[in-house]
């Protein structure tokens, strides 16, 4: 199979180069992969992966012969035509994207005729237009370049290359358009071919909206905690009408990782940037940081006060099977609660140590029994499983309280009253109802 494939090369092997490289070299390509972290290439060669991502490190040692690293750019143009860019695009200050890793790519690589740049990166709808006048300027107009978004999600994301939902591709109708489009073929998934523009504008439209969707189902959340209704039971009234459906509905404390804040702010900013004022996207941020505090107003209300109090985080990672702290709601909850005098301990069985270089003045359990005991408050912040199917009859009996905040809806209700603990969630409200079946 390897024969019949076209090799490539990936610059940057983060989370989606990896991922990307992964994915292609178990469809049968070679992958030359680059990075300038000398430290994370010599990891990766023995078989090393820097990241958490379930079934990744497994992809990687079964094509581990067709996976190739390097700190040179030089072993990728001598075996690749498409070079894959992967790189970081974080927010700047202002809040547009920092497009210097993708700049300094675009420095690096010598004139071709034989070479595409393929932009995986998250970059702004424009961006093409700029790297075609850096190629102009440079004297590379015979570099090709595509734009093809990745839409791999966090702990999904081996189950997304392989089954994605679609493929988008931007390209100006020439040969290395044509060669992305071979190489995604055998994937079978719907494609989008559009042009570059577009193919850009695409991605941060698409997490745009689905970060309104958790807003929205947010303020539902807290317009039912006033009014007595169960926003898990509107949301699946809701999700059954196939012009909303059902997922992105789930209310809790905000979305966080390293794509919905950043292209939100994106594009809010790009927005900006050409003169129009993107309301909507105001109000989502706005929704988002504020959702993230109103824990800390549940505690007030139930605790009487937070200084001396102990309050045990279930969770750190900004989503489940991930070690991404990025944008994390516990980096703001646990901020939060030391400013209020209360003092923090937090378990999560993947993320302490990402947590730890981003975290202070918390204390960290090896288990959630650790983390609970003696503790005035459980606050469920990332809904691992381990979590979920927790004996919280123990947890009663090692805290020294009984209140257990749902950030994230995920727990049963029932099975903690009757465990004697208080339940709150979020935006569920404080009373017991009968369901009818």
């Amino acid at each position: 199979m390897s024969a019949a494939r076209q090799p490539i090369g990936v610059i940057g092997t983060g989370y989606v180069g990896l991922v990307t490289a992964a994915g292609f070299a178990e469809l049968g390509s070679d992958v030359w992969c680059v990075d300038i972290d000398a430290a994370k290439i010599e990891r990766l060669r023995a078989g090393e992966v820097p990241i958490y991502e379930p079934g990744l490190q497994e992809m990687l040692a079964r094509n581990a012969e067709r996976l190739h690293f390097s700190t040179s750019l030089s072993d990728a143009l001598a075996h690749a035509r498409l070079l894959f860019i992967a790189v970081g695009t974080p927010p700047t200050y202002s809040g547009d994207a920092d497009l210097s890793a993708v700049n300094a790519v675009i420095d690096a690589i010598p004139p071709s005729k034989d070479h595409a740049l393929v932009m995986k990166s998250t970059v702004p709808s424009g961006t093409g237009v700029a790297v075609k006048r850096m190629f102009d300027e440079q004297g590379k107009d015979g570099l090709g370049y595509v734009s093809c978004p990745e839409f791999l999600k966090e702990g999904s994301a081996i189950k997304d290359f392989m089954h994605p939902d679609r493929v988008v591709i931007g390209d100006v109708g020439d040969w290395a358009g044509d060669a992305v489009v071979e190489l995604y073929a055998p994937l079978d998934a719907p494609l989008v071919r559009t042009d570059i523009a577009s193919a850009e504008m695409v991605k941060l439209a698409s997490n745009a909206f689905l970060a309104t969707k958790i807003s929205f189902i947010n303020e539902i959340a807290n317009v039912c905690e006033e009014t007595g209704a169960d926003v898990v039971e509107v949301a699946r009234g809701m999700g059954l009408d196939d012009r909303i459906g059902p997922k992105f509905l789930q209310a809790g404390i905000g979305f966080g990782g390293s794509c919905f804040p950043k292209d939100v702010d994106a594009l809010k900013q790009l927005a900006g940037n050409s003169g129009y004022h993107f309301q909507l996207l105001t109000s989502v941020i706005e929704v988002n940081e504020l959702q993230k505090r109103r824990v800390i107003g549940k505690l007030h209300k139930h605790l009487g006060g937070l200084v001396g109090k102990r309050v045990a985080l279930f969770g750190l990672a900004f989503k489940p099977n991930t070690d991404d702290m990025r944008e994390a709601s516990s980096l703001v909850l646990s901020a939060r609660l030391n400013a209020d005098g209360a003092a923090v301990v937090a378990y999560d069985p993947v993320a302490e140590e990402q947590a730890r270089k981003l975290v202070s003045g918390i204390d960290f359990a090896g288990s959630p029994l650790e983390a609970a005991k003696d503790a005035d408050a459980v606050v469920l912040v990332t809904e691992w499983p381990e979590f979920l199917e927790l004996d919280w009859q123990l947890v009663a009996e090692t805290m020294q309280g009984n209140l257990v905040i749902d950030g994230r809806n995920a727990l049963d209700p029932d099975a903690l009253r009757a465990a004697g603990l208080v339940y709150d969630g979020v935006g569920r409200g404080d009373r017991r109802r009968e369901r009818r079946s």
